[in-house]
C-alpha cells in the first residue's frame, strides 16, 4: 500500500479579520499545522494598512495585481504586480495599500506565520 508524498489544497483556511483583507492559508499552522512554513493568498483591500510589526519570522511577498506599501526602518518602498520582497525577521515593517485598488498577492512565511510571533504594535 503506498502513501501520498504529496497534498493538493482545495480549502485553504480563511482566516477571520475585521479590516476587510482577505487571508487565505494554503498551508501553514492553521491549515496543517505545519510550523515550518506558511503559504498564504492574500487580496488587501483599497485604502488598507496594518499596524507596525516585528515578527520573528522571514517574510517573502509576491506581488500579482495592484501594488503594495511597505515602510521597513522609515523607507517607504512600493512593489507591483511581479516583483517580491523578502523582509527578513525580526525587522520593524508596516503593510499597507494606500491605492484606490485592491493589492492580490501571496505571501511565504518562514517559520509559519503565528498571531504570537508577529508583535504588532498598537
Amino acid at each position: 500500500m503506498s502513501t501520498k508524498k504529496y497534498k493538493i489544497q482545495n480549502s485553504p483556511f480563511v482566516v477571520p479579520t475585521t479590516d476587510g483583507k482577505l487571508i487565505e492559508e494554503h498551508f501553514g499552522q492553521a491549515t496543517d499545522g505545519n510550523q515550518d512554513i506558511s503559504i498564504a493568498h492574500m487580496v488587501a483591500p483599497a485604502n488598507w494598512e496594518e499596524p507596525f510589526q516585528t515578527p520573528e519570522f522571514d517574510e517573502y511577498t509576491y506581488i500579482i495585481k495592484g501594488k503594495k506599501q511597505f515602510i521597513i526602518d522609515d523607507e517607504i518602498i512600493v512593489l507591483e504586480a511581479g516583483q517580491s520582497i523578502k523582509i527578513e525577521k525580526n525587522t520593524r515593517v508596516q503593510y499597507s495599500n494606500p491605492f484606490t485598488i485592491a493589492c492580490d498577492y501571496l505571501s511565504v512565511c518562514t517559520p509559519a506565520f503565528s498571531i504570537d510571533k508577529v508583535h504588532r504594535e498598537d
